[in-house]
This record gives structure tokens, C-alpha cells and sequence, in this order.
């Protein structure tokens, strides 16, 4: 029997500022929309643009909406973090130790690789949480992660888990948590919101052109469209649909959070409310399956200002269904991807 070969398990999430005063969200958002990856244009105008319009203002505004999701222990995304941490390396033995960072603000990934560094690892793991790969999110991750680890003298053997879009265990876990709301309640419809992209994004990381931002594209899953988010999303849909039992013509699928003026990737999900509501559908449960740790875009985003927005349109009854967070078959999904890689 081989010998497990002394591992880090390196989780990372997108980030969060360290409270919800506006200096904190100012700085969060300064460093978070100055990614490269997060908006793709050239350096001068990124940083004017964040700098003198979107941080003063929109920091403020920000700082709101924060303090509405800010709980006793802090942020959610960062508390649930930690907890999966602490979860999984109970799951894995003493053979692995489990880190946790953030992308954007603390803890920060060059902290972290910093403790990783002299314990004598052979092998590092590193599973961004994002379940779809994005350049802005996965991509933006490792990148980091390796700016740093790349500074070693001693670079063990590395492991990248890029996506998860399908794992048995991430849709059974998201089935599972939806499923009492469905069994308990009477829905007219569901939708799949995922976090959206700019279309260009999408076009650039395309393979020999195959991308064409479309259903008939993005309606099979294979080596051509492997890292396409947009058709990551959607093979995530087919695969709650199925474990969940819909039938056709009862779900969508549509795309939130988009920023500035140019175009994202569609539907776009406050359409498709306004859509619904003013077709008389009266009760929708959302899932948010892009997120595996409730947040800003899900908890705010998704739960409150989405049901707002449906009432105002017609609709009754709005029903959020919660990310993974702590939930035992994600943490028995994390183990899987470690374990595997």
C-alpha cells in the first residue's frame, strides 16, 4: 500500500472586507475590482476608474448592505470558511493539514502560503471554492496562490482542482438542501441564478472560436466548452434538474451581479423576475449555485432585493434556497476532490 504523501489542502474563496465600515468595504472593493482578471482593461484606466468613480462612490452604498449581512461572528462567507476548514481536516487525518484564504482582503493567500511554507509538504492541494471555473475567480486564485508559492526554494509537487461542476457530491449536496423546500411547499418555478461575467471574458478564454454565448453552444458539455463558465453553469442545471426530478419547462437559468454597461453573460437574471412576475407566476424558489458559502450575492442579492423586486412585479412568495456552508455531504464533496487530486 503507497505511503500518503504529507499534503496541504489549500481552500480559497473570493474575499471579504474585514467589517462593514466603509473604509474596510473601500478597501475591499480597491483591491478586489484592481484584479486584472476582474476587469479586463488596461491598467490606467482600471485604476481611474475604480479609484475616482466606483470605489468613493459606491463604497458607501456598499458599506449598507454589508452591515445587513454582517452576523455576530462576523462575516458569513469568512465564518463558513473557517468552519469547512476545520471540518474537512477532521475528515482527512493527520496526514493533510487544511488552510484557508482569501483571495481579496484576510486571510490573505500571501499569509497564508507563508505559514504553509517549511512544514515539509510533498504535495499541495489547491481547490479554489468556486465550483465553476471563471478567469476572475479560479483563475485569479491560483494565479495568486502561485505568485507566492513560486518564491519557495522547495516547490513540492502541486494539484490544482480547476472546477467542479458535476461532482456527484456537490449536486447531491445542493439537491438535498432545496429538496425540503420543495417537499414542504408548492412552487410555480425554479430558477438557477449563477454569478454573471462580461461576454467577453467568455469569447476570450473560447476554444477555436467555439463560444458563441448561446443555449445551442452551451447545451452539451465537452473538451471544447470544458472552461466555459457560462456552459459549466448550465451543465450544473442539468444535473440539479435531474437529481431533483423537474420536468422541462418548470426552471431557468439566468445570470446576476453584472456591472457597468457592457454586456454580460444572458439572461439576465432581474429580467427573468420581471418576466415571471408579469406572467402571473406567483411562487419561485431560486438556487445560487455558484457560491458554495452564503454571501453579499446570495443572502442580499438573492434573497432579499431579488424578492423585492418579484413582489414589485406581481409575484407572492420568494424562497431563497441557502448555499452549502457547512452542510456534511459538502465537506464529504471537498474530501472526494482532495483525496482524488
Amino acid at each position: 500500500m503507497n505511503k500518503v504523501k504529507k499534503t496541504a489542502v489549500f481552500l480559497i474563496n473570493l474575499g471579504t472586507p474585514d467589517s462593514p465600515s466603509v473604509p474596510d468595504v473601500r478597501k475591499y472593493l480597491r483591491e478586489f475590482l484592481m484584479d486584472r482578471r476582474v476587469i479586463d482593461i488596461p491598467f490606467l484606466n482600471r485604476w481611474f476608474l475604480i479609484n475616482f468613480i466606483i470605489a468613493p462612490f459606491r463604497a458607501p452604498k456598499s458599506a449598507k448592505v454589508y452591515k445587513e449581512l454582517w452576523t455576530d461572528e462576523g462575516s458569513p462567507l469568512l465564518t463558513y470558511g473557517i468552519e469547512a476548514q476545520k471540518l474537512l481536516q477532521e475528515k482527512l487525518g493527520e496526514n493533510f493539514q487544511v488552510f484557508f484564504g482569501m483571495r481579496y482582503q484576510n486571510p490573505s493567500i500571501e499569509k497564508t502560503v507563508k505559514e504553509m511554507e517549511g512544514k515539509g509538504f510533498e504535495k499541495i492541494v489547491i481547490l479554489p471554492l468556486f465550483p465553476q471555473y471563471a478567469s476572475a475567480s479560479t483563475g485569479s486564485a491560483v494565479e495568486k496562490a502561485m505568485e507566492y508559492i513560486n518564491k519557495w526554494e522547495v516547490i513540492p509537487e502541486i494539484k490544482i482542482v480547476a472546477n467542479f461542476p458535476n461532482h456527484p457530491l456537490f449536486i447531491k449536496a445542493f439537491a438535498e438542501i432545496g429538496r425540503k423546500y420543495i417537499e414542504k411547499d408548492r412552487f410555480d418555478h425554479i430558477i438557477f441564478t449563477y454569478h454573471g461575467i462580461p461576454e467577453r471574458q467568455i469569447k476570450k478564454s473560447a476554444v477555436q472560436g467555439y463560444c458563441q454565448l448561446n443555449d445551442k453552444c452551451c447545451s452539451k458539455y465537452h473538451s471544447k466548452n470544458y472552461y466555459c463558465y457560462r456552459a459549466q453553469c448550465y451543465e450544473t442545471t442539468r444535473h440539479l434538474v435531474k437529481e431533483l426530478g423537474l420536468a422541462e419547462g418548470t426552471y431557468s437559468v439566468a445570470f446576476q451581479s453584472r456591472l457597468g454597461k457592457t454586456p454580460w453573460i444572458k439572461p439576465y437574471t432581474d429580467d427573468l423576475i420581471k418576466e415571471l412576475g408579469e406572467k402571473g407566476v406567483k411562487r419561485v424558489l431560486a438556487f445560487s449555485p455558484s457560491f458554495v458559502a452564503d454571501c453579499l450575492e446570495t443572502t442580499i442579492e438573492g434573497g432579499v432585493e431579488y424578492r423585492d423586486m418579484f413582489k414589485e412585479h406581481g409575484g407572492e412568495h420568494w424562497q431563497l434556497v441557502e448555499s452549502l456552508n457547512n452542510h456534511p455531504i459538502w465537506i464529504e464533496c471537498m474530501e472526494d476532490l482532495v483525496i482524488n487530486n
